[in-house]
């Protein structure tokens, strides 16, 4: 409950008894990963942003987002994604990501950080050097980037040096094996890869790693040994070690020895305390009834983001009576129960087929409720509608596109071939 929360972190606090608050973080970028769930809203994907082509309401979502989070006792959160997706072949970041357009991923990206800061939270631009061009996931295996350091330049770098040049307190460096940089190794324990952040995009706010439980360090270093190589290489905070203890112990001990320097400890401290001191200085946190307050914003995004890629832009696309099929049975529920409240008679009627994921499907009205892909080879005698979430308000903004009652006025973010148009927008 949003009470205990607010208790145990205030408890963490004061058992600390620092004069700064603890770097409390939490991956909460809206859609497929939020971890703190009901009774807060629930926020779209950054996709559905990329597909409103509107910064400033990404700002308004994130700094809807980032007062919930800090009525909750948060510092920190480990948003927005930063990365450009590259199509099908990324299998990891998808709607998490705004875009396959760099121009439009720093756009995005740069409004949702101007929205955090509203709120008063730090927030982590994430995951440099980029991951949505990686054919793998670094949670299950190493990722390995065979792009040029032109290329990446050209593409994935541009989000974060559009969000060094926005002032942004923290990046998150991911889990890479960047061939062109340092041909082996880790993005988060490699000094070449960090080196690019801090010289190339002159980046001087904090650096953050991935988390280090995840496969593509565990499974290569030891958590003592990972923990020393990330600080070593310029990482300022070591995400998650898979043994806390271990790494905490390896980091002493590799200062007592000469393998790290205590200066490189003291400076990466440092940060760490004075972007605390920073958020400290700030405005207080908002009350607690903050907290699952915005489903108007929520609303408003998906509705802003939700594209008509084949079919009338205008008018009702069902009749009175609508039948639910494909998705999970959360979502058919969350579909019904706005249809319901709409007026909308579930269980007979059009056939509204959800695609949870990028298999095609069949119906009157083909929805995709993650990544667009799907709808290329979708059959739709009615219309084919990218939504790119399956929060509660995504479902009411359908419902109100297929009602007729409003449109939709997204634009494709990502390139689907074979469907007729990129949107009503």
């Amino acid at each position: 409950s949003p009470d205990q929360v607010r208790s145990d972190i205030a408890a963490l606090q004061q058992v600390a008894a620092r004069p700064y608050p603890l770097i409390v973080g939490v991956d909460q970028e809206g859609g497929t990963v939020a971890r703190v769930g009901s009774p807060a809203t629930e926020f779209p994907t950054l996709m559905t942003l990329g597909a409103a082509r509107d910064p400033m309401l990404a700002r308004r979502v994130a700094r809807a987002s980032g007062e919930e989070l800090r009525a909750l006792g948060f510092t920190m959160v480990f948003a927005p994604v930063a990365d450009v997706t590259t199509g099908p072949d990324d299998p990891t970041i998808g709607s998490r990501s705004a875009s396959s357009s760099p121009a439009v991923v720093s756009e995005i990206v740069t409004g949702s950080l101007a929205g955090y800061a509203d709120a008063g939270i730090v927030a982590v631009a994430k995951h440099f050097p980029g991951h949505g061009s990686v054919p793998a996931d670094s949670h299950q295996e190493l990722p390995v980037q065979t792009a040029t350091l032109a290329q990446l330049r050209a593409r994935d770098f541009v989000p974060f040096q559009a969000a060094a040049d926005a002032g942004a307190p923290a990046v998150m460096v991911g889990h890479i094996d960047v061939r062109a940089v340092d041909a082996g190794t880790p993005s988060s324990v490699s000094a070449p890869v960090v080196g690019l952040l801090r010289e190339e995009l002159g980046f001087d706010g904090l650096v953050v790693t991935d988390a280090h439980n995840m496969a593509a360090v565990a499974r290569g270093y030891g958590s003592g040994d990972a923990a020393v190589r990330s600080l070593a290489a310029g990482a300022d905070v070591v995400l998650m070690p898979l043994d806390v203890r271990a790494a905490h112990a390896e980091i002493v001990a590799a200062v007592t020895d000469g393998r790290l320097p205590a200066a490189r400890l003291a400076e990466a401290a440092t940060r760490g305390v004075a972007l605390m001191l920073h958020a400290a200085a700030g405005k207080e946190p908002p009350a607690p009834t903050v907290v699952g307050s915005h489903a108007a914003v929520s609303y408003e995004a998906s509705l802003a983001g939700l594209t008509v890629v084949s079919g009338a832009c205008e008018g009702p696309l069902v009749g009175g009576a609508i039948q639910v099929r494909g998705g999970t049975e959360v979502d058919r529920t969350r579909l019904a129960a706005a249809a319901e409240r709409a007026g909308l008679a579930v269980g007979t009627g059009d056939v509204v087929r959800l695609l949870g994921g990028d298999a095609p499907g069949s119906g009157d009205v083909v929805v995709s409720l993650d990544r667009p892909y799907g709808l290329a080879d979708s059959s739709a005698t009615t219309a084919r509608i990218a939504l790119y979430g399956r929060t509660p308000d995504a479902f009411r903004a359908l419902v109100a596109v297929l009602t007729g009652a409003t449109t939709g006025a997204g634009t494709l973010p990502v390139d689907v071939p074979g469907v007729d148009r990129q949107g009503c927008g």
